[in-house]
This record gives structure tokens, C-alpha cells and sequence, in this order.
């Protein structure tokens, strides 16, 4: 008998989020891409023809809710696992179980990035000869966490942060179940807060009714202190990680202090390692800065120096004050583009011998070198002098000096040489 013959109620001493567990795809709210009537895959969902894939998508947004009503209209049997406790023998006995049974057999393996590469190896073999149908649920980038083999058998379904309207009407389906009202300004909270998160919402909103009781108005003091704080969605070891990292990067380029401000805070809220911050300034002070601001550089390795000397919680000021120097200075991308082009001579251009007068003039074998080396500090500082005199077909200048700050007055310095 399969699994979803008769849908099981859902207990109603559970958790809120639980008893609002839709059944349907009616039911099912968010995530139009996949579930809404135009959708191409809305048939295939209905039908139960999708095969094995994997939900990638935050948490909260229907994965494993969206699992359970595939398998139901595949009208197949439902195993459900978490990666973190399942083992290869337990896949084992589930295969075994799934070629004596007449229906098939759909196996849920929620957080599956859990599951190491030889874990994933062994649900090849069920995958691809049908034994099993797999539905794999996680919150990181698939293609990083997961093997290429397992990959290739499996569409990959992309969830999305719930929209704060969508929010809203979960929310809404919530207080019928409770029977309360919310007040407008606490249920903007609330979703706002929730950040895209459905199960946060509701547990918020439950534990909420719990401290507005035995009034019947949830307010917006209750949904602060049940939440204690706004929600910050990061997870230091997902793609959460790549993606504030990338925001933060991207807003101290931008000159953005504000908005660099905020990424950072909320890599050390969630714990971020405090190095792998201060490195990125570093490279950033070179890449982004230059030497529109040479002293950006020392800023940033001050920071590096004082997380590792210090450490938190301390360090977070020196790394606020990086943060507001790099990205209040001028910028310039000269230096990056430069050794980048000067790199890039040495892959397809032939490569020019180094002058005699250049070379090492202890080494007897230039005893007899062309040409006479000039000393610069002979000549006040500079003297006219070849330093490429072979160096055709190179793509020079690889140096372009950028109007930005002090970069402008290395310009002008290079300018006075030429001339």
C-alpha cells in the first residue's frame, strides 16, 4: 500500500509549520517557476514523471513539502532520510525493500551534501537501473557539494527565498489556524524578518500568540520578542558564505561604506572566520585600490595583523575601520590589469633575453658584457637607459596609470620621464 493512498493528517499537537504542511500542489505556495500553471515542469510534477532531481534552495522555502507532494502524485512509496544519520547499509536495505515492492520507490535524502563521495557512489548504481528514484534536498550549490556522476543523473529544481507576499499569505493561514489577528505593522515585521523563510515565520508567529496570550492581537513588541533579533540568514559553510562575501567585496568596490558596513556585520554575526575577511581586504587593497591609495594596502594588512595578534571580538573595529578606508578611497584596477597583461605576453609571445648590462655582474661569464650598465643615483635619481630593448611584439604598456587619486601623480611622474 503506498504511502499517500490516504494522505496522513497532520498531528494537531505539532509544531504550527507541521500542521500547515500543504498536501496539495494547489496548496502549495511560492516558488511559481516551478509549481505555477504555466510552468513546464507543473505537468511533469502531476504526472510524477520528473525522475530523479535535487531541490537546491534555502532553507524554509518547501523542499521537503514539495518532495512529499511529488511523491504522492507518482503514487509511490515515500522513504525519507536525513544524510546526516543515514548510511550506505541503510540505502542498501531501502533498494532491497524498493524490488520487492510493486510501486515504486522514491527516496527523499534531505541536507544530501552531507553525504560524502563515496556515500554518493553507492546511489548510482539504484539511480540509474530505476531502483530507486532520487529526491535530494540541500541548501549549497550542487555543483560544488555534490559528485559529477550523481550529478549527471539528476535535473537540478533552484528554490528561491520566499517573496515577502508569500510570506504574508502563509502567515495569513497561520492565524486561521490559531485563531488570532495580527496587527499590520507587526505582520510587516514578521516578514520582513522572516527573510524569505516560511517555517520561520510560522514558529515565530506560534511562539508569538504564545506571549500575546491570552489576548488575541499578536503586536509588534511580541513578534520582536519572540524573534529576539532579525533573522540573519548566513551559513558560513554554504553559499551563503560565497554570496555575502561577494556583496561585501562588490559594495567596498562600489564605494558603498554603508552597504559594506552591513555585509560585514553580518559575516561576524554568523561567525565567519575573521581571516578569511581580513585576506580578502588584503587582495582587495591591491586589486580594487592600488595604488590610487597605496596606504590602503597597509590598512588592510594592519587588520590582518590584528585578528591574528588580537582576535575577536576586538578585531571587528580594525576590520570596520579597513572596510570604511578601502571603501571611502579612490580606486584603481591598474596594478590587477597590469601584471594580468604582463603574464599574459609570457603565454603566446616569445620571450626577450635579458640585456648584458642587466644581468648579474658577478657571474664571470658576462665579463665580457655588451653594453655598460648605467646607475641611476648617478644621474640624480633617473638616467634615459633600455631596460626591454628586445621587446617586440609585446603588448606594452602593460602599466596604465589611472587619474584617481594619488595614482594621478604617478601619472604625471611617468608622463615627465617620457618626456
Amino acid at each position: 500500500m503506498s504511502l499517500f493512498d490516504e494522505p496522513a493528517k497532520p498531528d494537531e499537537s505539532g509544531p504550527l509549520a507541521a500542521r500547515l504542511r500543504p498536501q496539495r500542489l494547489e496548496d502549495f505556495v511560492g516558488q511559481g517557476h516551478l509549481t505555477g500553471p504555466d510552468s513546464p515542469l507543473r505537468s511533469a510534477i502531476e504526472r510524477g514523471a520528473l525522475g530523479s532531481f535535487i531541490l537546491w534552495g534555502p532553507a524554509g522555502t518547501g523542499k521537503t513539502t514539495l518532495a512529499r507532494i511529488i511523491a504522492q502524485n507518482a503514487d509511490a512509496r515515500l522513504e525519507s532520510r536525513s544524510a546526516v544519520t543515514c548510511g550506505v547499509a541503510e540505502i542498501k536495505k531501502i533498494a532491497e525493500a524498493a524490488r520487492l515492492s510493486p510501486r515504486p520507490t522514491l527516496l527523499f535524502l534531505d541536507e544530501i551534501h552531507h553525504f560524502s563521495r563515496t556515500q554518493q557512489d553507492s546511489l548510482l548504481g539504484y539511480v540509474e537501473e530505476g531502483t530507486l528514484t532520487l529526491i535530494g534536498a540541500t541548501t549549497e550549490n550542487p555543483a560544488i557539494s555534490l559528485a559529477t556522476p550523481l550529478m549527471s543523473r539528476c535535473r537540478v529544481l533552484v528554490l528561491k527565498p520566499l517573496r515577502d507576499e508569500d510570506v504574508a499569505v502563509i502567515i495569513d493561514k497561520g492565524i486561521g489556524e490559531l485563531s488570532v489577528e495580527i496587527e499590520d505593522d507587526a505582520l510587516a515585521q514578521l516578514c520582513r524578518w522572516a527573510n524569505g523563510d516560511a517555517r520561520t515565520a510560522l514558529n515565530a508567529l506560534e511562539l508569538s500568540a504564545q506571549i500575546a496570550f491570552p489576548g488575541k492581537t499578536i503586536k509588534a513588541e511580541h513578534i520582536a520578542t519572540a524573534m529576539n533579533r532579525p533573522v540573519t540568514r548566513y551559513d558560513r559553510k554554504g553559499d551563503q558564505h560565497y554570496d555575502v562575501i561577494s556583496a561585501f567585496i562588490k559594495s567596498v568596490r562600489g564605494s558603498d561604506v554603508d552597504a559594506s558596513l552591513h555585509y560585514l556585520a553580518r559575516m561576524i554575526k554568523a561567525g565567519e572566520e575573521p581571516r578569511f575577511i581580513a585576506r580578502r581586504l588584503v587582495i582587495l587593497a591591491s586589486e580594487d585600490i592600488g595604488n590610487a591609495a597605496p596606504m590602503g594596502l597597509l590598512v588592510a594588512m594592519g587588520a590582518f595583523h590584528v585578528v591574528e595578534r588580537i582576535g575577536m571580538p576586538e578585531a571587528r573595529i580594525s576590520l570596520a575601520q579597513a572596510t570604511i578606508f578601502l571603501a571611502a578611497s579612490p580606486k584603481s584596477n591598474s596594478a590587477y590589469l597590469a601584471i594580468d597583461k604582463a603574464l599574459d605576453d609570457l603565454d603566446d609571445k616569445p620571450v626577450p633575453r635579458v640585456p648584458d648590462y642587466l644581468r648579474d655582474p658577478n657571474t664571470k661569464i658576462y665579463e665580457e658584457a655588451e653594453g655598460e650598465y648605467r646607475y641611476p643615483h648617478d644621474f640624480g635619481g633617473w638616467v634615459d637607459q633600455e631596460y626591454l630593448p628586445d621587446a617586440h611584439g609585446l603588448d606594452l604598456p602593460y602599466y596604465r596609470p589611472l587619474r584617481q587619486g594619488y595614482e594621478s601623480k604617478i601619472a604625471e611622474f611617468l608622463e615627465t620621464l617620457k618626456k
